[in-house]
């Protein structure tokens, strides 16, 4: 399929969702080589890095969030965000877009809101179980609304809603073998390993937890770790006993997170979207601790939606430091519910969901 289109997809902050964004766009470029896709997010934020470096052209904004506390960086955001509107007027007047795509994060609103006026097509893609004030705004003018939960219909037009999931990068689509992940590792395949996650800057609590069951770690010698730190971290974590602990293996950052899913038996993570949708479609065996430092308290009810079907155990963060051992050892001694999970999480997958979304995409234009 190959026909003119111009593609401009806006939002970004964080890589749940900088990285739908992306795969998105391979996805639309696939299936249609002669489109034309322009990206735009906010200045100094991750997608001025991440987009150029999957070969994209993108804009960006001077948005920021506002405080909900008092500020007097507040004072500053009504000049950034008229300043934003002005500059997505011009972007999409120059760049005549045949449809616009919010993944969310500061830059879709000014974005989308000045497509809507101008009459260009929108769509939006939600990544939580329950979305922000700035999407649900933005959805009275979209024309369709990916969601990766069911039951959206509370929030948004049931007649705009497709259920496709989120999209991830295109080497977890696939799964890799067993053996590779934990020959990468340096890991033995007779012990179970778990993976430990806390997003690339790292959890603070998550990490603590660690710390605090040192003994414990040291007693379970048929378990072995495989730890991200995070870099705000990592010099903490090295000046503690437990980076010489042969069974733990610690990193700042994982940069294959496709023979880092390969090799766990049972991740312990956050429950940011994109770490549910990988999550989902590897089938791990998760302990999810949401974070409470969230907009919308999203973590903690996207994280409720797989515990509710089955797919995963919860830990409130507040309870981390006396709960997380107990969680550990209820799924290392029980393959079964591990087993059980692994089915659930597939049950609720959707690998090909950048791919669903494209076709929307592309279709919306070849009609």
């Amino acid at each position: 399929m190959k026909f003119k289109m111009k593609l401009l997809i806006s939002g970004g902050g964080t890589g749940g969702h900088v990285f739908p964004a992306i795969a998105i766009a391979d996805a639309v470029k696939y299936l249609n080589p002669e489109v034309d896709i322009l990206f735009v997010g906010a200045l100094g934020k991750l997608e001025m890095k991440k987009v150029p470096e999957a070969g994209y052209k993108i804009i960006g904004l001077p948005i920021r969030g506002f405080n909900r506390k008092l500020s007097i960086e507040n004072l500053k955001f009504g000049y950034r965000l008229i300043k934003s509107m002005l500059m997505a007027f011009q972007i999409i007047k120059n760049f005549k877009p045949d449809v616009v795509l919010g993944v969310g994060g500061y830059a879709s609103g000014p974005v989308l809101r000045i497509a809507s006026w101008l009459g260009t097509t929108t769509m939006i893609q939600e990544q939580n179980s329950y979305p922000g004030i700035t999407n649900k705004i933005l959805s009275k003018a979209a024309s369709k609304i990916f969601v990766a939960f069911s039951g959206m219909d509370k929030y948004f037009d049931k007649a705009k809603i497709i259920l496709t999931g989120n999209p991830i990068r295109k080497d977890l689509i696939r799964v890799k073998d067993k053996s590779e992940g934990l020959s990468h590792f340096n890991l033995e395949p007779e012990k179970i390993t778990i993976g430990v996650l806390g997003g690339s800057l790292g959890a603070g609590a998550i990490n603590q937890a660690m710390l605090n069951c040192y003994e414990s770690i040291l007693k379970r010698s048929d378990i072995q770790w495989i730890w991200q730190t995070g870099e705000l971290y990592k010099d903490k974590i090295a000046q503690h006993q437990i980076s010489d602990c042969k069974q733990v293996n610690v990193f700042a950052f994982i940069d294959r997170m496709d023979l880092f899913y390969a090799a766990c038996d049972i991740v312990v993570s956050r429950a940011g979207a994109l770490t549910l949708a990988e999550l989902s479609v590897q089938a791990k065996p998760c302990i999810l601790i949401p974070s409470p430092n969230v907009a919308e308290d999203h973590q903690r009810k996207n994280a409720r939606a797989f515990v509710e079907t089955g797919a995963a155990l919860m830990i409130e963060d507040s309870d981390l430091l006396n709960k997380f051992w107990a969680g550990i050892v209820s799924l290392t001694e029980d393959p079964g519910k591990r087993k059980q999970m692994s089915e659930r999480l597939l049950n609720i997958s959707k690998p090909m969901a950048a791919q669903e979304i494209a076709k929307y995409i592309v279709d919306s234009k070849a009609v």
